[in-house]
């Protein structure tokens, strides 16, 4: 009898034992898979939304009027009665350079429903669909809905005779800041490259481009403080009569974390329909997020 029972006890503890290397395990293993998960989901989140507000401004500064750009993209194409635009010659007479302050004053909501206040400034060496043109934006006091807008956006025309219409588009130091103090840090290079409209010049919103290139970018939440770079690994579409981004894929890989690819971010902007949605990959999960 006592054999039987010192046969028992041993089962018995080593049952214990497993029991509590495995719970032990799921208790370290699981928190931190969370943790991990919602890094990369901030970080891909983050990475859209500087994304989606820097773009716009290619848009807004070719469509102040046919005299510097194209006249009728961005806010042109979507507001009415603002924003207020002052243009000032910086060697009178010649037409450039030239100064463009769009001033949206207190705040005034566009058709597509995002409020601008403040003021955004272009400054152009020449008509931007022309070779060689540079435009370099700049803000003052601007923000995008709640969120100030800080940094320089510069647009170059490096169209060539064997290319289509082609642009190359910086953002250097750009900071999107929240009223909580969240913000996020961004720089990105990229490439925007005409695909459709170029047999009609002057119907700006059938036009097709592509975006190349990457960006990289720091973020904090509360006391998070992530950082990443992203890559487009499928060239980003936009066409000039969608405001969003409706194809295109984007690997977002963090920085400072040492966990391997299995946290890396996939954006994947949909399949070509204009909408506002799309979704995050990340360790084989997929989440959707709302374009802003």
């Amino acid at each position: 009898m006592k054999k039987y029972w010192s046969a028992y006890l041993l089962v018995a503890g080593a049952s214990l034992l497993l029991f509590a290397c495995q719970k032990g395990e799921t208790s370290i293993e699981d928190p931190a898979n969370e943790v991990e998960t919602s890094a990369s989901k901030i970080s891909t989140e983050a990475d859209v939304e500087a994304e989606v507000i820097f773009d716009g401004l290619f848009d807004d500064a070719m469509g102040v009027n046919a005299e510097v750009g194209l006249g009728g993209t961005g806010v042109f194409g979507r507001l009415t009665a603002c924003p207020t635009v002052t243009v000032t010659r910086l060697n009178t007479p010649a037409p450039f350079p030239v100064r463009v302050v769009l001033d949206f004053g207190a705040g005034c909501v566009a058709r597509d429903g995002h409020l601008r206040k403040g003021k955004i400034i272009h400054v152009y060496t020449n008509r931007l669909i022309n070779p060689g043109a540079v435009v370099e934006t700049s803000f003052d006091g601007f923000y995008f809905d709640s969120i100030k807008v800080e940094g320089t956006h510069r647009i170059q025309n490096i169209t060539t005779q064997t290319s289509g219409p082609q642009y190359k588009i910086n953002v250097n130091n750009g900071k999107l800041t929240r009223p909580n103090g969240n913000f996020i840090a961004w720089n990105s290079e990229k490439v925007r490259t005409q695909i459709e409209g170029m047999i009609t010049p002057i119907l700006p919103t059938d036009d097709v481009f592509k975006l190349t290139g990457g960006s990289r970018g720091s973020t904090r939440r509360d006391t998070t403080l992530i950082a990443w770079n992203a890559t487009i690994t499928e060239p980003l579409i936009r066409n000039n009569n969608c405001r969003w981004i409706v194809k295109g894929a984007v690997r977002v890989v963090r920085e400072n974390t040492n966990t391997g690819d299995r946290w890396a971010g996939l954006i994947n902007y949909g399949n070509g329909i204009c909408d506002n949605i799309a979704t995050v990959t990340i360790n084989g999960i997929s989440y959707t997020i709302t374009l802003p």
